[in-house]
């Protein structure tokens, strides 16, 4: 899969760097992944959850951040929409960002 952006993880990354580590493995999984449906992203991630226009959000180390990403499967395309904190992401509309 081709990730857009991996910037907006390191900008995230070196705020909260306890995160690092964690968001590292996801985008190398992510990259080295192909996704064609949500079934192909559970068995990699089994507690990702999926909204509507293709969006997922994933837990990251340990639930202590969130990330939400939208999907293009036929185009292999994983666009960060957001990346936060637990509490952070509590405070925003997931379908919206």
């Amino acid at each position: 899969m081709n990730v857009i952006s991996k910037r907006t993880l390191i900008k995230f990354y070196e705020q909260h760097s306890q995160s690092k580590s964690a968001l590292e493995v996801w985008h190398s999984d992510a990259r080295k992944s192909t996704w064609n449906s949500p079934s192909d992203i559970k068995q990699l991630y089994s507690s990702a959850s999926f909204l509507q226009d293709n969006r997922v959000v994933f837990n990251i180390k340990g639930n202590d951040y969130r990330l939400i990403v939208h999907i293009d499967y036929l185009r292999k395309i994983v666009r960060v929409k957001f990346i936060g904190t637990h509490s952070e992401y509590d405070k925003i509309n997931a379908k919206e960002v």
